[in-house]
C-alpha cells in the first residue's frame, strides 16, 4: 500500500475546482474560501463549534472547594482517577489533531480540526482551573499525573495513543483510518464513564461547578464525535476499497476493546460504592454507547440487545443534552454563549 505525503503547505499548483477536494490524497491550495466548500455540512459545524465558545474561569467552583473535602472515599477515589483520565485524553488529543490535519487534503475540514484543537486546550485548561482550585498544591500534582503511577490508567492510556503512534511510524490510508476510528473511540466512548460519574455527583446536589465544567466539555466533544463521524463516512464513499469487510471487522473490532476497557476502567474507578452508580448501570451505558457509534458509521452493532438508552441511565441523557446547556441544571440562569440549537444528531 502506498505511503501518504504530508501535504505541501505552499501549493501553488493545487487544485481551485471545489469538485476534486478529497479527505485524503487531493491536491489542495490551501485557500480557506468560506463561500466554496465541497463538503457542505462544514457550514453547520463551524458556526455551532464558534458559538460553543467559553471560558472555564467563569464557572463558579466555591462549593466545590467545601463539597471535596467532604465527599466519600469512593466518591473522591473516583473523582480524583477520572479527572486524571480526562486530563490525559484532552492533552493527547491536543498534541495529535495537527498530525491528523497535515495529511487531510479538504481545507474546510482543517479548519474544524483547528477549532477542535482550541477546543481540546480550553478543556485541559478547565481541568486546571479545577485542580488548582479545589486542591492543595501536592494533591494537584498527584492527580495530574496520576496515570503515570497507576497500572489500570497506563494500560488505557497506552491503547489510545499506542494507535496515535502508529500513524506516527506508518503513513499508509488504512493506519490513517485506523487513527480515526481511534479518535472516534476516544471522543465518543472513553469519557463517558467519567461523564456518568459527574453528572451523578449533579444529580445528588455535590460539585455543582466541576459538572457544569463537564457539560460545557461534554458539549464541545458532541460537536467532535460528529465532525469525526463525518470524516469516516466520506472517507468511506472516497475511499471503499478502505472499507471492505476485513477491514470493518478490525474497525469493529477496535470499538469494542474500546468499550471493554471503559467498562473495565468504570468498573475499577467507580465500582458498586458510589451512591447511584453500580458496575451494572456503567456496562449497559458504554455498550448502549458502543452500538451508536457503529450504528452512526454504518457498521454493524457489537453489543445485542442494546438498542436504547438503559430506563436507569436516561438521566444521564438529560445532563448530555446540549440544547440544555443553555440554562444552568442548579441556578436555572443563562451560562452559556452559544446563540444557536445544537447539532441535532444522536450521537
Amino acid at each position: 500500500m502506498a505511503m501518504m505525503k504530508k501535504k505541501l503547505l505552499f501549493n501553488p499548483d493545487g487544485e481551485i475546482d471545489v469538485l476534486s477536494r478529497k479527505i485524503i490524497g487531493g491536491n489542495t491550495t490551501n485557500l480557506n474560501d468560506f463561500n466554496n466548500m465541497k463538503y457542505t455540512w462544514v457550514s453547520d459545524w463551524y458556526r455551532q463549534a464558534m458559538n460553543n465558545f467559553w471560558i472555564p474561569e467563569e464557572i463558579n467552583l466555591g462549593k466545590d472547594v467545601r463539597d471535596y473535602r467532604l465527599l466519600p472515599k469512593p466518591e473522591r477515589t473516583a473523582y480524583d482517577k477520572i479527572l486524571s483520565f480526562l486530563i490525559f485524553l484532552d492533552s493527547i488529543q491536543t498534541a495529535n489533531l495537527p498530525n491528523i490535519g497535515d495529511y487531510i487534503t479538504a481545507n474546510e475540514v482543517n479548519l474544524c480540526l483547528s477549532i477542535q484543537t482550541f477546543q481540546e486546550a480550553v478543556h485541559s485548561q478547565s481541568y486546571s482551573y479545577m485542580l488548582d482550585t479545589i486542591c492543595e498544591p501536592q494533591e494537584r500534582n498527584d492527580v495530574l499525573y496520576q496515570w503515570k503511577e497507576d497500572e489500570r490508567l497506563l494500560t488505557r492510556n497506552t491503547f489510545i495513543g499506542n494507535l496515535y503512534n502508529e500513524f506516527q511510524e506508518k503513513k499508509d490510508p488504512y493506519v490513517f483510518v485506523k487513527t480515526l476510528i481511534a479518535n472516534y473511540i476516544l471522543e465518543g466512548i472513553y469519557f463517558y464513564s467519567g461523564f456518568m460519574f459527574f453528572y451523578n455527583l449533579g444529580r445528588n446536589g455535590k460539585m455543582p461547578g466541576s459538572v457544569q465544567e463537564i457539560r460545557y466539555i461534554n458539549r464541545d466533544e458532541n460537536t467532535h464525535l460528529w465532525l469525526f463521524r463525518n470524516i469516516i463516512l466520506e472517507l468511506k464513499r472516497e475511499a471503499p476499497w478502505l472499507f471492505e469487510k476485513e477491514q470493518i471487522d478490525i474497525y469493529r473490532a477496535m470499538i469494542k476493546e474500546g468499550c471493554e476497557q471503559e467498562i473495565s476502567w468504570g468498573h475499577y474507578a467507580i465500582g458498586d460504592e458510589v451512591f447511584g452508580l453500580n458496575k451494572e448501570m456503567i456496562t449497559d451505558y458504554i455498550k448502549y454507547l458502543g452500538n451508536v457509534r457503529c450504528y452512526n458509521i454504518d457498521l454493524p452493532p457489537v453489543y445485542e440487545g442494546y438498542e436504547k438508552v438503559p430506563e436507569s441511565l436516561i438521566w444521564v441523557e438529560q445532563y448530555a443534552n446540549a440544547n440544555m446547556i443553555k440554562t444552568d441544571f442548579f441556578e436555572a440562569k443563562s451560562t452559556a454563549y452559544a446563540k444557536s440549537s445544537a447539532l441535532l444528531d444522536d450521537l
